[in-house]
């Protein structure tokens, strides 16, 4: 099981993800909404940056391009936690 912050405009929310579900699914466990829109990688609406940390993708290409991913940009519908993890987000909110 690995922390993760999630900065938003407002706060800073909590929770916790493990090796096998999203970000996005493990923050939705807590009542934490991270807008999205297809879940699969490709429409870019959960675009959130990370600040320290490690994940990893179970799909090919997720939609970000290479400097993107180098400034930390990560898909938290498909970005699955690797580590404690510091994030930002400001369309991110409680439930």
């Amino acid at each position: 099981m690995f922390k993760v912050k999630l900065k938003t405009n407002s706060d800073t929310l909590e929770f916790t993800a493990n090796e096998h579900n999203s970000l996005m699914e493990c923050a939705q466990d807590f009542e934490i909404n991270i807008p999205s829109s297809c879940r699969n990688g490709t429409c870019r609406t959960c675009m959130t940056r990370s600040k320290s940390g490690v994940v990893r993708y179970d799909i090919g290409w997720p939609g970000l391009s290479r400097e993107e991913k180098q400034e930390g940009w990560i898909l938290p519908c498909v970005a699955i936690a690797c580590s404690d993890l510091e994030l930002e987000n400001t369309k991110a909110y409680q439930i």
